[in-house]
């Protein structure tokens, strides 16, 4: 076992404090690397605040990790010391049914995907995140993080990326396409560049235009205020695939509308209450409303690779774990572009 700093939630109501926790020792399979940079991830709030469910307090959140191995099992056939590494959302499943051996381990039938924090592993303790010092995790829920991508723009490739990458790559984002992401915020200013880099006509709809000019910066070629009615009426019945990365209730008759024949609009936001779906739009053009969650080890992988590739990462703030707080207070207030990436330096030493 090992001692790490750590920054934790004690309550809902409670600030994150600084403490420490343990790690266990490294196994024959296990990849032990300090942690560099931890993105936040408005999932992280959810959880702390029990928005989501009352969690297993402390809660050390996290799930957006990049850093440098530091010791390997000997049984470890993936990674030596020194790599660059990351951990997303989950350390470990069943690895026996049918999606963990497809590689869509997010979506474990058998025991369920193990969280990064908020979880208990299978030796029976809880699980702890990247808000923390140093992390030991089996190698198969490891990535391998290309050289050409910085730790802290890494980071929330982990968890923003391929929640975009996953769903562009699963409904065919390409030339010829027609995109829409709806919220310009950590999710949707990675899945503007994502589907940009793919070659993909590219549109975000925001509530307002006050990220305009970042939008078309960032690879959009249009960009809309859903705020103006006219809005729905000229994009009518013209995207093959809208991500909709906000977490508000939508008004989802009308976002339909904007939907081609056959296309789909993906839900990637969670929403605190449901919504109502009407029957009619989805009808009318045979249209879709599907979700996703994530990506598996391989497409994480694939992400990683393609990002590096093409130049892809996110736009981001580094901050202190002192200010993690305020942080988290800048999300709900929408005042980050376009992710806030914690120097997790303090907590290693």
């Amino acid at each position: 076992m090992s001692t790490v700093y750590a920054y934790a939630a004690n309550s809902a109501t409670e600030p994150l404090a600084k403490t420490t926790i343990t790690r266990r020792e490294v196994g024959p399979h296990d990849v032990a690397f300090d942690i560099h940079f931890a993105g936040i991830c408005h999932s992280d709030i959810h959880t702390v605040k029990g928005e989501w469910g009352t969690p297993n307090y402390p809660v050390v959140a996290g799930h957006e990790i990049a850093g440098v191995v530091t010791e390997v099992g000997a049984e470890v056939t993936k990674y030596k010391v020194g790599d660059h590494v990351g951990v997303g959302c989950f350390v470990d499943s069943c690895r026996e049914c049918d999606n963990c051996k497809a590689g869509l381990e997010q979506y474990c039938t058998g025991s369920g995907m193990i969280g990064t924090y908020n979880a208990t592993g299978r030796d029976g303790t809880p699980t702890y995140g990247g808000y923390s010092g140093a992390i030991v995790v089996d190698e198969n829920y490891v990535l391998r993080i290309p050289d050409s991508i910085p730790l802290d723009k890494a980071a929330p490739l982990l968890c923003a990326g391929v929640t975009l990458f996953s769903p562009l790559r699963h409904w065919n984002a390409g030339p010829g396409k027609k995109i829409a992401v709806i919220g310009l915020g950590g999710l949707g200013h990675m899945g503007v560049k994502l589907a940009h880099a793919m070659g993909a006509h590219v549109t975000v709809l925001s509530q307002s235009l006050k990220k305009m000019e970042d939008g078309l910066r960032l690879g959009a070629d249009e960009y809309y205020a859903t705020s103006d009615p006219d809005t729905f009426r000229k994009l009518r019945g013209n995207f093959d695939l809208i991500l909709n990365t906000v977490s508000a209730n939508l008004d989802l008759g009308a976002y339909l509308g904007l939907l081609a024949v056959d296309g789909t609009l993906v839900e990637l936001g969670m929403p605190e209450h449901a919504m109502e779906v009407p029957p009619f739009p989805l009808a009318g053009m045979r249209r879709s409303l599907s979700g996703s969650m994530i990506g598996g080890i391989p497409e994480t992988q694939e992400m990683l690779d393609f990002c590096a590739e093409h130049d892809v990462t996110p736009e981001i703030e580094i901050i202190q774990p002192d200010y993690i707080n305020e942080a988290y207070e800048r999300v709900l207030a929408s005042d980050v572009r376009y992710r806030f990436v914690i120097d997790t330096a303090s907590l290693r030493g």
